[in-house]
């Protein structure tokens, strides 16, 4: 029975990928190439794998006193931990994973859709986002933009020992490679011991133990890029450039949306773009017992939204994941290639 729902999805998708257009031209996801004609349960199998966030409601007050639904304002911030959730899939799952429905799925998954449920106690819920947006200058219930929803989990992740991300918010439209290398490969360490001990240099294998027990190996870099595209429109000129970061290897897509209107682009075919849309609002869901999530509604079990790139509002946020050093390397390769 679980193999005849399995076939039934597909064939449900499938029969919804038929609006997309008659094209020999690749679809790109995340790094990923699909051709329609050849291969659409793939591509269709490959968008449903990434973890959607949408509004949620019933859950509670964030702040104890405060909105117990995101409906209408968190947008972006759900964008935001899709994409955050995409860096930890690749990191511990790996980005050729794929989610089966009713498929037994392993502790990681669980673990990682943990981080996300709507809990004050869970570390990038719409609780932990919302409150720490108030640094940035966001009042609870406010709308975020693609940076400040950036800073947001820059400064989550300091708080996450589990997932021990490095995550580098570009200023000014530059990426300093000498910046992000010290930030991976020289973690600040949070234990008083580890602040004490003696500054370490790497080994030719480049892992090192300091006197707490914790490696000062690579940590993960998650990379993002607010950026600007235009004025008050995207420029044509950067279209090109915009989409081959998609194609890149390390991607995890683009924030951005139109204005009060964030989606979480995965990719594009032509001249549209691919994306996840949060601006659906459902019930709050909390863990087992047994800690596994019901899952079924945070996967997108239809074909995707699509729209033209040149409606795309100016202000977007491109995000890579290198989880080692020799992925940076070559991600900076990349762009000197193919970007500059």
């Amino acid at each position: 029975s679980v193999l005849s729902r399995y076939e039934n999805q597909i064939t449900i998708l499938s029969d919804y990928l038929e609006e997309f257009p008659d094209t020999d031209e690749p679809v790109w996801i995340l790094g990923r190439q699909h051709h329609l004609n050849t291969d659409k349960s793939k591509l269709l199998l490959d968008i449903s794998a990434r973890l959607w966030f949408t509004y949620r409601r019933k859950f509670s007050p964030i702040g104890g006193t405060g909105p117990s639904s995101d409906a209408g304002w968190g947008c972006m911030l759900r964008c935001g931990q899709m994409m955050l959730a995409q860096a930890l899939i690749c990191r511990h799952l790996g980005r050729d994973w794929q989610w089966e429905k009713h498929k037994k799925q392993p502790e990681e998954y669980h673990r990682i859709l943990r981080c996300f449920l709507d809990r004050k106690d869970c570390c990038y819920s719409i609780h932990q986002m919302a409150q720490m947006g108030v640094g940035e200058g966001k009042s609870i219930g406010e709308w975020f933009g693609p940076n400040t929803v950036a800073q947001v989990l820059k400064k989550l992740a300091l708080f996450d020992e589990w997932n021990s991300l490095a995550v580098y918010v570009s200023m000014d439209n530059t990426v300093v490679i000498e910046d992000i290398k010290k930030m991976c490969w020289c973690p600040p360490q949070s234990s008083s011991a580890a602040h004490s001990s003696a500054h370490l240099h790497r080994s030719a294998l480049g892992r090192n133990k300091n006197a707490a027990g914790f490696c000062t190996g690579w940590k993960p870099l998650l990379l993002i890029i607010p950026l600007r595209l235009g004025i008050n429109h995207i420029n044509p000129v950067y279209i090109d450039a915009f989409k081959e970061c998609f194609k890149m290897p390390q991607s995890l897509g683009a924030l951005g949306g139109k204005p009060n209107n964030a989606y979480y682009f995965i990719g594009f075919l032509g001249n549209e773009l691919i994306y996840l849309d949060p601006h659906t609002t459902q019930s709050f869901v909390d863990s087992e017992e047994n800690g596994t999530v019901d899952d079924q509604s945070f996967h997108c079990q239809q074909a995707p939204h699509r729209m033209k790139i040149m409606n795309l509002d100016p202000s977007v946020a491109l995000g890579f994941f290198c989880k080692e050093e020799c992925d940076f390397d070559n991600w900076c390769s990349l762009v000197q290639k193919v970007i500059i």
